[in-house]
């Protein structure tokens, strides 16, 4: 098994209320020249938790982070222009983050939470998710 030390957020940059399924991504992944889907979770607008990437596999998610981290996805991070950065979660989104980071926390523990912006020239996920999630 990988050593997992990090936990990294992110959002799809799609649209407010446009729903996006594993499948999709995985295509425009594999478009993109990934092996499959690049994030290991992702959490859908009604708040379901989908696999992606089977977690034993580096992800493809985050540059230099990839092969100790676990890349988690919410549907949305865009306002309805499709050009703003907007924390767009819905509740159930919100919810369904916390319950999977707090799992994952359990599984691995010692490993931190942050946001893919944290890593990147990027507004993903569109929140601070360290802060967010800090005192899980």
């Amino acid at each position: 098994m990988r050593k997992i030390d990090e936990i990294i957020v992110h959002c799809t940059a799609t649209p407010a209320g446009r729903d996006v399924t594993v499948e999709q991504i995985d295509r425009l992944h594999r478009q993109r020249g990934f092996r499959c889907i690049g994030y290991h979770y992702v959490v859908d607008l009604k708040g379901g938790i989908h696999n992606g990437r089977p977690v034993e596999e580096m992800g493809a998610h985050c540059t230099g982070h990839n092969s100790r981290s676990i890349g988690v996805v919410y549907v949305g991070g865009l306002a309805k222009d499709c050009k703003t950065p907007m924390d767009t979660r819905t509740l159930q989104q919100k919810e369904s983050l916390t319950k999977l980071i707090a799992r994952l926390k359990r599984q691995y523990p010692g490993a931190s939470v942050h946001g893919h912006r944290e890593f990147a020239a990027k507004a993903c996920p569109c929140f601070d998710a360290a802060k967010e999630y800090s005192a899980i």
